[in-house]
């Protein structure tokens, strides 16, 4: 009797042992970070007679250049990525994620803004500067993209150039996208751009 009363005692403190470890609860797993956006590659970038070079991405605004929207987006949450030819053409793509989807729509809304008042702005800073400035239009992608083109020059040194821009949203990331060379518009593969447009903004998730 008194090994079967041992018996039973044990296999009750296991049941006991056992209910005690269901009953601990299980620690959650790690949430995710969620993923970034992702950049164009210097091979989605429009045709050039050289081959385009795509430098790293980088955290935060760039340091220079992106004249029409400097100052627009903040450091926190913005990433850009340079590209450049042997020809002297260049493009740039910023993409910010905003805290939420009505911060990005302002974002975009102030992007655009800035952009179609760019040329008016460095005319006033740089009286003998001379331009066109034109819309392009809406791209259907995601939550859309917009197409701009902004050609100077000075005609007292003869110089000319052309930049195409965009700005696209996919939800909380704004994307811009720039791109430069000296010419003007009739020159500028703005085809291509919409089509890189149209790549940046549906490759950001």
């Amino acid at each position: 009797m008194r090994n079967l009363r041992t018996a039973l005692l044990t296999v009750m403190a296991a049941g006991l042992a056992v209910t005690a470890l269901a009953q601990v609860p299980v620690a959650a797993a790690p949430a995710q970070a969620p993923a970034q956006p992702k950049f164009l590659s210097a091979g989605q970038l429009p045709a050039s007679h050289t081959p385009w070079t795509a430098g790293p991405v980088r955290k935060g605004v760039p340091a220079e250049g992106s004249v029409c929207t400097a100052g627009i987006a903040p450091a926190a949450g913005t990433r850009h990525r340079d590209f450049r030819t042997e020809l002297d053409t260049t493009a740039r793509q910023t993409i910010t994620v905003a805290p939420t989807t009505a911060r990005a729509k302002k974002l975009a809304a102030d992007l655009r803004s800035a952009l179609e008042s760019c040329l008016d702005r460095l005319k006033e800073q740089d009286p003998g500067l001379e331009g066109e400035a034109f819309y392009h239009g809406r791209i259907d992608v995601e939550e859309g993209a917009h197409v701009y083109s902004i050609d100077t020059s000075y005609p007292e040194v003869g110089s000319t150039d052309i930049g195409l821009f965009s700005v696209g949203r996919d939800g909380r990331a704004v994307t811009v996208v720039e791109w430069g060379q000296l010419g003007d518009l009739d020159g500028a593969p703005l085809e291509g751009f919409k089509k890189t447009t149209r790549t940046a903004v549906a490759k950001l998730y």
